[in-house]
């Protein structure tokens, strides 16, 4: 059983999403085991969401409400909790994310974060994630929640072929993130190009960038490197920048001919292949 640990429920959001999960299950006269047991998770679950050693997940969240009758409060919790996992040089970009009416990215090497499968992410976030992985992985799971608004941001996507080449978890995951990007195309508010090789030398060589708009604010240029993400208003970097963008979508394969392309290296590089028979070799 989880040793009952007293917690600060100012310290973050993560600490009172916790403490109140306490507070209100001893209220209701349950124990961990029983509300587990009523949410579909082990007590040890709940009782390590109580005591900050995970961090909860949105469907454990609904649950929970469910069960406690707390009308939506852990549902509406959970978002700054995930949020908060992000790291702190990110977050303030990931709240100006949220806010934007207009994204438009450029991506070198990688599948853009809020188009990514959660097995892709998962992957990505184990090569240098050292703690609570699956925390993590929820955190970039939410912020794609943006795109399922009903008032979406309008979301460009440029990728170089790269990203298509460059094999992330294998083939099985490969397949599955290049699948998740022609279902985007369906979408009449995301557009996804992809630069080809063929394109040669282009406006993105000194790396990825992201372009957000909104309706009364300046745009933000944001640009990051390995140590952390950097965002600026300067109106000359926007010009640059859009400059930039404009450069890349014109150098890009059309959104057809970029899903045609997207198909064609899912099924020749990730796609189904029969296993060996070693008995034809003989």
């Amino acid at each position: 059983m989880t040793a009952v640990r007293n917690l600060d429920p100012s310290a973050s959001p993560l600490d009172y999403y916790g403490s109140e999960l306490r507070r209100l299950r001893e209220t209701a006269g349950l124990s961990q085991a029983q509300l587990g047991s009523i949410v579909f998770c082990t007590g040890s679950l709940v009782g390590q969401i109580e005591t900050t050693k995970k961090v909860p997940t949105r469907d454990f969240s609904e649950r929970v409400d469910a069960a406690l009758g707390t009308d939506g409060m852990f549902s509406r919790l959970v978002g700054l909790v995930l949020r908060s996992q992000l790291p702190s040089w990110f977050q303030p970009y990931a709240e100006m994310e949220a806010r934007a009416t207009f994204i438009s990215t450029f991506q070198p090497q990688l599948v853009y974060g809020l188009i990514q499968t959660e097995e892709y992410a998962r992957v990505l976030m184990s090569v240098d994630c050292k703690d609570d992985l699956e925390g993590k992985v929820a955190a970039r799971m939410e912020r794609q929640r943006i795109l399922e608004r009903p008032s979406p941001p309008a979301t460009w996507v440029v990728l170089s072929e790269a990203a298509l080449h460059q094999e992330i978890g294998g083939r099985a995951v490969m397949r599955k993130q290049l699948s998740r990007l022609l279902e985007l195309q369906n979408r009449r508010w995301l557009s996804v190009q992809v630069l080809p090789f063929a394109a040669g030398e282009h406006a993105g060589l000194d790396g990825e960038f992201t372009i957000l708009r909104f309706g009364d604010d300046p745009d933000i240029v944001y640009t990051e490197d390995f140590i952390q993400g950097h965002m600026t208003a300067n109106p000359e970097s926007i010009r640059e920048g859009s400059l930039r963008y404009d450069r890349l979508q014109a150098a890009a394969l059309s959104v057809r001919d970029s899903a045609a392309l997207i198909a064609r290296v899912m099924e020749e590089r990730y796609g189904e292949q029969p296993e060996s028979d070693e008995r034809s070799m003989a």
